[in-house]
Parts: C-alpha cells; sequence; structure tokens
C-alpha cells in the first residue's frame, strides 16, 4: 500500500512572508560593521544605496536600518546562518572596531548571541528541522510581552489573520507562536520584568487574504495607516474578545499584488575574500535539503505544521 502523508501539515496560514524587520540605527558605518562584516549579511546593491538608509538581505528576508535615533526591538532576532566558525571569526574581529558601543557576542549551547551597537539582540541558529529546512534566513522575531498576554496574542492572530497559532507552555514562560511564513514565525513570550517604552520600530509581512484582515481591524478601530492599494498598517495587538490591549508592534502589511512581493535578494557567499577567491562562489548557495523529500528532516516539518494546523483549527 502507497504510504499515507498528511496533506494538512503542507498548509501554510494566510500571512504568507515575514520580509522585514525596521529599525533606526545612529551611524551607518557601524551598522556595516555589525552586519555585514560581523554577521557576514549583504547589503541590497539596488535599492537604498545612499547613507540615510540601508537595507540588509538575510535569505529572502530583510533588516531595514534607516539613520536617526537608535531603535530596540523588545526582544530577540533570530537568524539562521550557516558556518558558525566562520561566523565566530568574523565577529571576534569586529570587537576592536565596535569597541565603545553595546555590541557583543557569545556562543551558547544552541546559537550564537550577538548584540548590535545599539543593543538590539541577534541570536544565530545553525541550518536544522526546527527551521523548515531554511539555511539562511531570518526564522523569527520573538518579542517580550507582559505576563498573561500570550493566550489573547495567538488568538487574535487566528482571527484576524486567520493564520496558525498556538500557546506553548513547556519552556520557561508561556509563549505564542504565530505563523508568518514558510520556516518563520512571531513569538510572544510572556515576561515579568519591566518593559521598555515602544520606540517606534515595525515589522512587514505579506498575506494572501489581504481585504479579509483589513475589515477585521477596521472593525476593531485598529488601522493606523491607508498607505496606498497594496499595503496599510496597525499598531496594537488587542484581545479579539473584550479589545483590551495586549501589546503594541507596528505591523507593514502588504499584500500578494504588492510590485515587491518575492522580489529576489542578493545573497553573497561571506567565506569567499581577496585571499581564498575562487571563481563563481561570490554568491551564497544553499546546500541541498535532502536527498530525498521523505528526508525525515521533511517529515519533522510535515508533523510541526500538522499540530499547529490542528490548534488553528480548535
Amino acid at each position: 500500500m502507497a504510504k499515507q502523508y498528511d496533506r494538512s501539515a503542507e498548509d501554510l496560514g494566510n500571512i504568507v512572508a515575514l520580509e522585514h524587520v525596521n529599525v533606526q540605527v545612529e551611524d551607518q558605518g557601524l551598522a556595516t560593521l555589525f552586519y555585514m562584516s560581523g554577521l557576514g549579511l549583504t547589503r541590497d546593491p539596488f535599492m537604498m544605496t545612499s547613507i540615510d538608509n540601508m537595507w540588509i538581505n538575510v535569505g529572502r528576508s530583510q533588516f531595514h536600518l534607516p539613520t536617526g535615533k537608535p531603535q530596540r526591538l523588545r526582544g530577540r532576532i533570530g537568524l539562521v546562518i550557516p558556518d558558525h566558525e566562520s561566523l565566530l571569526q568574523r565577529l571576534e574581529r569586529m570587537a576592536k572596531p565596535l569597541a565603545g558601543t553595546q555590541f557583543a557576542f557569545a556562543e551558547r549551547a544552541d546559537h550564537v548571541e550577538a548584540t548590535c551597537p545599539w543593543g538590539n539582540r541577534i541570536q544565530c541558529h545553525r541550518p536544522s528541522s526546527r527551521f523548515d529546512g531554511v539555511e539562511l534566513g531570518m526564522a523569527y522575531v520573538e518579542f517580550d510581552v507582559p505576563v498573561g498576554a500570550a493566550k489573547g496574542i495567538a488568538e487574535f492572530y487566528h482571527r484576524v489573520f486567520n493564520t496558525m497559532a498556538r500557546v506553548d507552555t513547556s519552556g520557561s514562560a508561556p509563549a505564542a507562536h504565530v505563523s508568518v511564513g514558510l520556516g518563520q514565525e512571531l513569538i510572544f513570550r510572556e515576561t515579568a520584568a519591566e518593559l521598555a517604552p515602544y520606540d517606534g520600530h515595525h515589522i512587514q509581512v505579506y498575506v494572501a487574504n489581504f481585504s479579509g484582515p483589513h475589515r477585521q481591524l477596521l472593525d476593531r478601530n485598529l488601522v493606523t495607516e491607508e498607505s496606498n492599494q497594496h499595503q496599510y498598517r496597525f499598531l496594537q495587538i488587542v484581545d479579539p474578545e473584550t479589545g483590551r490591549k495586549l501589546f503594541e508592534i507596528e505591523h507593514e502589511v502588504r499584500s500578494m499584488r504588492n510590485p515587491m512581493y518575492a522580489r529576489p535578494l542578493v545573497n553573497r557567499n561571506p567565506v569567499q575574500t581577496n585571499r581564498n577567491y575562487v571563481p563563481g562562489r561570490d554568491a551564497w548557495v544553499p546546500d541541498a535539503l535532502a536527498e530525498q523529500m521523505d528526508d525525515p528532516r521533511v517529515e519533522m516539518r510535515r508533523q510541526r505544521f500538522a499540530e499547529a494546523s490542528r490548534r488553528a483549527a480548535q
């Protein structure tokens, strides 16, 4: 008998991609040292090429780094970056150029933690089945939220955006996990610590059903900007039952008809230098995920999405 597959494991929620995180930086030179020379990421060669902003490519996602009063995301950003030996060597070389800033890095049990010159925390993971086969990319953005907020936040995304969301209570604190693309999620982890005031940083997502969430947000008086035909914004995440504000983070919401959806992004091979140059290896090329589609890593991904789909349907 032919193998039976759980077809629901291939489903995606209505949010199809986490495209960028936007935080202001004070100095484009210091940002270059951290994001490109340290992390090994790639400045977009086509867009924002002046000194007032830079777009940094990481797989299919980006950091947007306009010049201004530094902003700090209240949480952590999770990246998948291969070759941690080279990553640690690059970060070590940045210790002197970034001295006097908040730059720091440390090797943890399952990731490398790096702090940008203005205090934003980046957690760099190796590629694994946890990240849906992504070899280079932005896997998650994790926010610190007040105690008791996780359940309402998960319900907000499920109801308003019709995307898969669940609350995980197995860790150190309850956390809402929200699917925002293939191998990507937003995590809202409860903390009893006092949260810093929101300073205006934002995230950007693409959605398939564009009008449905817009209508839901309008009904709750949450739309803050009608940007254009392809985009709107909102700021507050609320309890869908009571309307109580749970967390603030501006969302730039775009439709899949936006001309920039799925725009190809250039990613370089950071190991390539003038001293070890090999022709044809300037661009980063991912390794094969599996020799065949029934590889155990792919099966683990199917099971994880199946669980999330079942929880969202409840």
